[in-house]
């Protein structure tokens, strides 16, 4: 494709960025220039973006932390070819409904240990490393521990939602579960912008997964402590829970569009709801994307596509519908079906129930990948020992 030929018609505030040997983005700066640094390193972007995802873990705890899942996607420039990582865990296998009757709880709560899955970033980035990694899996931990030991100054957004935490958490003060969080945190409340903010015990916790490859926190000294603070508070994480787990290669899904190859990662993930979107939008009169009409379209595509979503997909193993059918024509057709100028009324949704964040990177030789990194409604934070994991 020719680059300078795409136009860019809406007006922004940055312009276009280019760069000859690679390139890192996400939305903390700090967090980006440690990936850049392993570029210049000799890594390529595979180092880059696992060193960002790291950094990323210090520099936002408000949107990521050791205990989130991940997701990436990686262009092999070598073997043309496109990867799937799916890092997301499994429920313990202790969380039963009966389980979870016992100590009453009649529904999926949005906090504290019934909603608490294996944690798979971690694993990820271990997984990704071996296999197209270059540098060596302990320089990736530099840029984070440097940040975690010495301190960062916080940047605006994220002390907004520092506030928004601590606020929101006020109430589970007393609660046991999440008394290392204030403790670790909310000490002093939430930093101001630019606060300078140093996590010393986060940092223990890298320098063991970097020594481990990751091995501690699932077969080793974190993994065992988790497992004791989970039994000590009434959990229902075990250690052959995270023994268990590893991250797995899957084979991304694909839906075309005006020209255009869209891939994401196939269920449990929920990336098809945006090629299901996107097989809708095909079917809808959507022409002009300032027109007032196209984008309604647009949005009611949207809003079946998630629908659908929620209604369909799950663990691969249990889905009842097939991927290739609701990424198929017919679906689309059927799907389109009854769409009119008039907006539909979308089941509510919960806008603030968790967090993401979006990393990406390039190397000069052509290898690409993508990853987010999610939390989930629950948050943990154990201080004093030389081991952290938290959700914010």
């Amino acid at each position: 494709m020719d680059f300078s030929q795409i136009r860019h018609p809406y007006p922004s505030r940055r312009s276009v960025t280019y760069g000859r040997r690679g390139m890192v983005a996400t939305s903390q700066t700090l967090a980006a220039q440690a990936g850049l640094a392993m570029l210049k390193q000799g890594g390529n972007a595979a180092d880059a973006i696992i060193a960002t995802a790291i950094a990323m873990t210090v520099l936002e705890p408000t949107s990521n932390g050791l205990g989130s899942d991940a997701f990436a996607l990686y262009w092999s420039a070598k073997d043309h070819q496109l990867f799937g990582l799916n890092g997301s865990g499994w429920a313990p296998q202790a969380l039963t409904l009966e389980a979870m009757r016992e100590k009453g709880v009649a529904a999926m709560p949005e906090r504290g240990w019934a909603s608490v899955t294996v944690p798979g970033a971690v694993s990820a980035w271990s997984v990704l490393h071996r296999r197209f990694g270059r540098l060596p899996f302990k320089r990736l931990f530099e840029p984070a521990l440097s940040y975690a030991e010495e301190g960062y100054p916080v940047q605006p957004v994220t002390s907004l939602l520092w506030n928004r935490s601590v606020q929101t958490f006020a109430p589970l003060k007393k609660d046991e579960v999440f008394a290392p969080l204030f403790e670790t945190f909310f000490k002093n409340g939430a930093p101001g912008p630019g606060d300078l903010v140093r996590l010393q015990d986060h940092a223990k916790t890298l320098r063991l997964l970097a020594e481990s490859h990751c091995e501690s926190y699932y077969r080793g000294e974190i993994a065992r402590a988790i497992d004791d603070f989970s039994k000590k508070t009434g959990g229902y994480l075990r250690a052959e829970d995270l023994a268990t787990y590893e991250a797995e290669w899957v084979t991304p899904v694909s839906r075309s569009y005006h020209g255009f190859e869209i891939c994401e990662i196939p269920p449990n993930g929920h990336g098809i709801v945006a090629l299901m979107a996107l097989a809708l939008a095909s079917r809808l009169p959507i022409k002009n994307r300032a027109e007032p009409r196209s984008v309604h379209y647009a949005i009611e595509a949207m809003k079946r596509a998630f629908v659908d979503g929620m209604e369909y997909i799950t663990d691969p193993r249990y889905m009842k519908v097939d991927v290739n059918d609701l990424l198929s024509d017919a679906y689309a057709d059927r799907r389109a079906q009854g769409l009119t100028e008039d907006a539909e009324m979308p089941r509510a949704i919960d806008p603030d129930c968790g967090g993401t964040v979006y990393l990406c990177a390039a190397d000069g030789e052509g290898n690409m990948v993508v990853l987010y990194s999610e939390q989930l409604p629950w948050l943990w934070q154990r201080n004093r020992h030389s081991w952290v994991w938290h959700f914010l």
